[in-house]
């Protein structure tokens, strides 16, 4: 006996609404957005450097609107810039420390010996 649906080489048609290896349409699955680091962008804008940490909010609130429209690469690209300022942040603010204190170190080596030359 003849199926009254028409024969496909791979199987599709057999019966409607059965695909063996799957239907022969729809999106490609990318998997999950990348991860945005948007918490990471937030802290460093509050607690550490801001103009860089505002880049970084910008970057990162890019990712899941480029990823569902379907620019997975610039997503992908837009999460890794958002790492990128978020970090930079965070060690501007260190760097920014550590030249604080070697200015106080400084300045008390040279009120010290000031202080020496003063005191009979």
């Amino acid at each position: 006996m003849t199926s009254p649906y028409p024969q496909y080489p791979d199987g599709y048609g057999q019966q409607p609404g059965q695909y063996p290896m799957g239907p022969p349409y729809g999106p490609p699955a990318y998997g999950p957005p990348p991860e945005n680091y948007l918490v990471w962008a937030i802290l460093t804008t509050v607690l550490c450097c801001m103009p860089l940490g505002i880049v970084a909010i910008v970057k990162s609130s890019q990712v899941n609107t480029l990823w569902f429209q379907g620019f997975h690469d610039e997503a992908r690209k837009s999460a890794e810039s958002a790492k990128k300022w978020a970090m930079w942040s965070a060690i501007s603010v260190g760097i920014l420390i550590l030249l604080y204190i070697i200015f106080l170190v400084v300045m008390l080596v040279i009120a010290g010996v000031s202080l020496r030359e003063l005191t009979p």
